[in-house]
């Protein structure tokens, strides 16, 4: 896995390098590798300054999403009053736009990092919901008729049953809902911030430090894949069952 993403990954910069070449871009619109590795050298410490704050929304946001959604996702499997409101709640959660409601947590909440933190939360707790759900869902009817017969209650059912059944569906909503976390901070950081990755970004962008940029979404590329190999490793590491053969 190492040496196949070194690979796409010098890949990549090769292909990079020889776009700007053949079509001769000029730096003000896409600088080369050289000159944004030569803009991280010279800035780390206001990179990683400005990394913190994203990562900490990102963890934070995503921590109170998938806990959210579990949650939900329970109680929805359990209570059928539940199922019956919150589903069309959830769907229509998902047809507004992360930018379109970006701005009102931002007058609700301030420009802090809690507006970051719903933001997040908000983008990631449909997929985590309804993964888990569908996990508890598609449980095998066979282990629920056998519980059922020996007196196992539907928490017992739930707890013991549907619980662990639904994990390996839970852990693929965790993935979907890590894959987009920083992305989601960054879009709440865009609409109004004073610190992070999407706030350098904004800055750059206003005064043309077209380098600066790059160097600040390479910062975000690097750490949302971070972020989704650790998670990943946690996941197979507690839900061995559900790893790939």
């Amino acid at each position: 896995m190492i040496w196949r993403g070194g690979i796409l990954f010098i890949g990549f910069i090769v292909l990079w390098q020889l776009l700007v070449w053949g079509l001769q871009l000029p730096g003000y619109l896409v600088p080369t590798p050289i000159q944004v590795a030569i803009t991280i050298w010279q800035s780390p410490l206001l990179l990683l300054q400005q990394t913190w704050p994203t990562l900490a929304e990102t963890l934070i946001g995503l921590i109170i999403a998938i806990a959210w959604g579990m949650v939900m996702a329970m109680a929805m499997g359990l209570f059928r009053v539940v199922r019956f409101w919150m589903l069309p709640v959830l769907l229509v959660s998902q047809a507004i736009p992360t930018f379109a409601i970006a701005p009102l947590f931002v007058v609700w909440f301030g420009y802090g990092m809690s507006s970051k933190v719903a933001v997040t939360i908000f983008a990631l707790f449909f997929p985590v919901t309804i993964a888990f759900f569908d996990g508890l869902r598609r449980t095998d009817p066979g282990w629920l008729d056998m519980a059922q017969v020996m007196g196992a209650n539907r928490y017992r059912l739930l707890w013991h049953i549907q619980l662990p059944a639904a994990l390996p569906a839970l852990a693929s909503g965790i993935r979907v809902a890590t894959a987009w976390a920083p992305m989601a901070a960054v879009i709440g950081e865009w609409v109004g911030s004073s610190e992070g990755l999407g706030f350098l970004m904004l800055n750059a962008n206003s005064r043309v430090d077209i380098p600066l940029m790059f160097a600040a979404l390479i910062c975000l590329v690097v750490m949302s894949l971070i972020l989704y190999f650790v998670v990943d490793r946690v996941l197979k590491k507690c839900i061995p069952w559900a790893n790939e053969r």
